[in-house]
């Protein structure tokens, strides 16, 4: 199944794309922007979010609606800059349950390591909503992926700020194979990636511009 790409054309969220790009925001703006730029990939990510169909009653008389499917989306930000756009993500979706991967790149390999791990161990029948803010080389998202689908998860759609092509091809080398649903959706896909693996023109560290260097 050929994975799905979604580059969100919005002039909201090229406004605060900007805003982030630029060296001169300051850590607490970044971190006010990343959230809402989060939430306004959240509305696109979730369009195909499963619901089943119920009936209310209205102050005026019965009438039709949805509600979310069970069981409950995941949502799984990547520690530790997938945290900064955690809130935007549940403020769309409350209802969503969370769980927490600690990955990190190995910075002379470019292989990504897991530290930590707080997920169910069955993931069947769940859509998942992994959080990296920046999909460069590819292989932190990979193996985040394919960790849950591992556990049965049948529907995976990542949401990142940022994306380089060579990361995008991983993913699509990584799960031509797969028969699960697999999408990314970002505010950009931007040029490549440099020689030290930060995307071009990007937008720095992610991490370390929400949080510091500590």
């Amino acid at each position: 199944m050929r994975m799905e790409i979604l580059a969100v054309a919005h002039p909201l969220v090229a406004h605060k794309l900007t805003t982030l790009r630029d060296v001169r925001t300051d850590s607490p703006t970044f971190r006010r922007l990343a959230d809402e730029l989060v939430t306004l990939l959240a509305y696109e990510a979730t369009r195909d979010v499963r619901v089943v169909d119920t009936t209310v009653e209205t102050p005026i008389g019965p009438t039709d609606g949805v509600r979310l499917a069970r069981p409950a989306p995941l949502v799984v930000p990547i520690l530790r800059a997938g945290l900064g756009m955690l809130d935007g993500m549940t403020r769309l979706l409350p209802t969503a349950e969370v769980g927490f991967l600690g990955m990190i790149r190995d910075e002379g390999t470019l292989e990504a390591q897991t530290y930590a791990t707080r997920l169910p161990d069955d993931l069947s029948g769940r859509q998942c909503y992994v959080l990296d803010p920046m999909l460069a080389t590819g292989g932190t998202l990979a193996a985040a992926i394919q960790l849950l689908l591992d556990r049965g998860a049948d529907h995976v759609t990542a949401l990142c700020l940022l994306a380089a092509p060579e990361g995008l091809k991983c993913l699509e080398d990584a799960f031509a194979d797969t028969t699960a649903p697999i999408r990314v959706v970002t505010a950009s896909i931007d040029s490549h990636l440099n020689e030290q693996g930060y995307i071009v023109p990007g937008l720095g560290d992610a991490g370390d511009r929400l949080y510091g260097v500590a």
